[in-house]
Order: C-alpha cells, then structure tokens, then sequence
C-alpha cells in the first residue's frame, strides 16, 4: 500500500461505509428508489446519487453540465446548488442504471486508493471552487458516506453501523464544530462551560469552554458548575447535528440540565452540516 498512514483511517472507514450502501440499495425494487430519507428533499435514489457524485469528485471527473429546475424547494443557497447538480442529473436513472454506477466508481475508487502516493498536505481540489488539503478531503468524504449510509439505513428500516470506522470519524469531525456552536453562534457567557454527555453505541463526555475573550476550546475534562448539560444518546446528536431532525421532534431524547436559554439556544443552533 503507498496510502500515507495518516490517511489509511479515511480510506477504511469510506470502504466500509460504501460497501454498506452497496449492500443496502443493490436488492431494492424500483419503488424502493423513491422512499423518502431524513435528508431534506432527497429520495433513496438522489442520496445515492449524491454519493456516487462525491466520489466522481473525488477521482476528478469533470462536473455534469446540467441545468436545475426552478421548483426544488430544499435548494437555497450556493453550496445546495453545487451539490444538487449530481443529484438532478441522475433523478430519471433506473435501478440497474443506479447499481451498475454506483458499482463502477467504488471500482474506480478503490484502484485510486490503491495507488494514492499523494501526502496528507497536498493541495486538491475541495467544492464550489475551494482548495483543502487531501488529509482534510479524505476526512471530510469519509464522514459524508458514513452519514448518507445512515440516511439510506433510516429510510429503508435497517439500522446498523453507528459504531463503524465512519461513525468514528463522525464523532471527531462533529466534536470539532462544537466550540464554534457553543462560544459564536449560541452566545454562551463568557469565562463558562457546557458539558455534552453523550451515550449509546458510542459514548463520550466533553467540555466546551468558553474563555474571558468568548473563544470556545474543546476538552475532555469534565467541567464543574457548568452553565449547561446536555445529555443525549449518540443517534439523535448524529440525527440533530446533521440537521436530519428538529430539536422539538426529539425533545423526549435530550436532557437538557443548567440555563434553560442556553442550552435551548444551542440546541436552535446545532446543526453542523450545510
């Protein structure tokens, strides 16, 4: 293997996330296709559309020349309309058309790992005209399969996988969003705390605090006296942090200890994901 070790976690945990999705969507019928998932606007069939677009970017395929409807209500800014466009092109595909595709490029993706020599630092090319290194590329596309697995899981009834590789990498890339929920966007005071106490498949307690500057950092140890607790099994952060989930469609699976305006506020603002 020429992968870098510092990308080998990336690469293991989009190939068990793909071959997940491959497994779910190979069997479908063509109705199944249409089944709507928890992300917003998005059939079985666009999510793994979506999928199968991201990893097209990943190799470097140039980008559909397609233009979007008018009428697609969950499209309302810049980035929606980047990502949109891989999955309109393809909303008229069949079953075979989805499943061959989709088996076509996770071939092409696994020789590209193969033969990846590239370092972690390198510049490639990220969305919507952007720059991000491969390390952060990687980390950001494996998080993004395991989460449209989940989607799909959600929306054909078979639960599974949210201890994998990918739901790991979920936890540290959600974990880094925290400060900035907590500090910016939440108003949290300053020279405070708020601890997530979070359990189920996996489990973690972390602290965000916020010092006299109102910068937020993230710490392992627990905080005493925080200003608030909240306290939710690992699905529903996933399911709220992704933006899958209104906080009031899920009131009955957080507890929320510490100034009510506070944590209601964070929980207004804890979504992550564009």
């Amino acid at each position: 293997m020429s992968l870098h070790p510092t990308l080998q976690p990336y690469a293991d945990a989009w190939t068990h996330s793909i071959d997940a999705i491959s497994e779910l969507v190979t069997p479908l019928v063509e109705g199944e296709w249409n089944r709507r998932t928890p992300c917003p606007g998005w059939s079985v069939r666009d999510v793994v559309s979506h999928v199968i677009g991201l990893d097209n970017e990943m190799l470097g395929d140039p980008r559909p020349i397609h233009t979007l409807p008018r009428d697609l209500y969950h499209v309302t800014n810049e980035h929606q309309r980047y990502m949109e466009m891989q999955v309109d092109v393809r909303r008229h595909h069949t079953a075979p058309e989805m499943t061959s595709e989709l088996e076509y490029t996770i071939i092409r993706r696994n020789r590209q790992l193969r033969n990846e020599s590239r370092e972690p630092d390198r510049r490639v090319r990220g969305h919507v005209s952007t720059e991000v290194t491969l390390e952060e590329s990687m980390r950001t596309h494996a998080f993004n399969i395991w989460v449209h697995e989940q989607d799909l899981r959600a929306a054909l009834g078979r639960p599974g996988n949210l201890d994998s590789p990918g739901a790991h990498i979920a936890r540290d890339v959600l974990l880094a969003a925290l400060p900035k929920v907590v500090a910016d966007d939440s108003g949290a005071p300053r020279s405070s705390a708020v601890v997530f106490d979070v359990h189920g498949p996996i489990e973690f307690l972390r602290t965000i605090r916020v010092d006299i500057q109102g910068r937020g950092t993230l710490e392992t140890a627990p905080a005493l006296g925080p200003a608030a607790t909240l306290i939710l099994d690992w699905e529903t952060y996933v399911r709220l942090a992704c933006g899958r989930v209104t906080v009031d469609s899920v009131s009955d699976k957080v507890k929320a200890d510490g100034d009510p305006e506070l944590s209601a506020s964070i929980l207004r603002n804890f979504t992550v994901t564009k």
